[in-house]
């Protein structure tokens, strides 16, 4: 049989050159892989607000706990997290989103309510090839990730309307909105108008007030106080914008010696109902007799868990979806340590 030079016929030798390529390929892909997972990105978070003090989207929840959940977050992935304030100024979001430009991140994340900031920050971060997610206020051309008050209010008025057809069924029942009723700014309209859709499509006979507090739970008891004189003998269904309004709620309720007829839904599910550690706490195990039935969860202290998975797909030039929402849940006393484990409340 001839051979070449090299003692190899050209079928061996094709064979031999496949190979190699074969060799090679998988080579590079190893090599892009260990990249890849060696890449730090620089992503900026640029908070709404972090004044201490300063709850946000009508919760009881602060800026603070937000950035905390987006630092916790980022140890899971290949981020370096850069942090700005935008301190619910138009001027300060602008500005931080150049900063984060000169400083060439590899994404932003932009939260911040101003429409004429936005797009001001849409087109500087465009123009500078710099992606952008949007936090609960849209950002033009960016995905969003955002709470849906709507749904949540939803959550709250099937609750109680629930609770009242299995307790409180053929007996004369009322329900009342309270809370922070005006405050378009954070959307509690639309949590407002959830709840109220879906107490009259599941108890259209139940009269419907609302109780506007302005934000200010020391409001609750005056307000709510005077509607309960006003329906003796009735079912009283209360749903709350906040779970501080809950527990303001709860003490009016008590106070007015109405307890056996009224049952309340929060929203949020904050420290304030849900408790730390060392906190009293309504929503718990052992206190399933309490008139709070519940509180919708918005999980804004895990907020960065649910972003930066995103984040990391917009680096990684995957489809995003246009528009990510909050997966709200009714938390109890039967579920708060699912939600919330003990461990996480230390």
């Amino acid at each position: 049989m001839s051979t070449t030079p090299t003692g190899l016929s050209g079928r061996r030798r094709r064979r031999v050159r496949r190979w190699l390529a074969v060799v090679l390929l998988l080579a590079a892909l190893a090599a892009s892989a260990t990249a890849e997972a060696q890449r730090q990105w620089v992503v900026a978070f640029a908070n709404v607000t972090e004044e201490p003090g300063v709850t946000v989207e009508g919760t009881g929840f602060t800026g603070a706990e937000i950035r905390e959940s987006f630092k916790l977050a980022a140890r899971q992935f290949p981020i370096d997290l850069v942090l700005y304030d935008n301190q619910r100024n138009d001027a300060k979001a602008v500005a931080n989103a150049e900063a984060a430009i000169g400083r060439k991140v590899d994404l932003y994340i932009a939260y911040h309510r101003g429409p004429a900031a936005n797009a001001t920050i849409a087109q500087k971060l465009k123009a500078a090839g710099i992606p952008v997610l949007a936090i609960n206020e849209p950002v033009p051309g960016a995905p969003l990730y955002t709470l849906d008050n709507a749904a949540a209010g939803r959550l709250a008025g099937e609750a109680l309307a629930q609770f009242a057809g299995r307790t409180w069924a053929n007996q004369p029942t009322v329900a009342v909105v309270i809370g922070r009723i005006a405050a378009a700014s954070e959307r509690v309209p639309e949590r407002v108008q959830g709840v109220t859709d879906a107490l009259r499509a599941r108890l259209p006979a139940a009269r419907l007030t609302t109780l506007d507090t302005q934000g200010n739970p020391a409001q609750v008891t005056s307000l709510l106080g005077a509607f309960l004189a006003a329906q003796p003998g009735k079912k009283v269904l209360v749903a709350a914008t906040d779970d501080a309004t809950a527990l303001a709620a709860k003490s009016a309720i008590e106070s007015a010696g109405r307890t056996r007829d009224a049952v309340i839904v929060g929203q949020g599910v904050d420290r304030n109902i849900h408790g730390g550690a060392n906190d009293r706490k309504e929503l718990d195990p052992s206190n399933r007799g309490s008139i709070v039935l519940g509180s919708v969860a918005f999980y804004l202290d895990r907020m960065g868990y649910e972003v930066l998975p995103l984040a990391v797909k917009v680096l990684r030039g995957e489809p995003v979806p246009p528009r990510t929402v909050t997966p709200h849940k009714l938390v109890t006393a039967a579920n708060v340590f699912v939600e919330y484990p003990p461990s996480d409340m230390n």
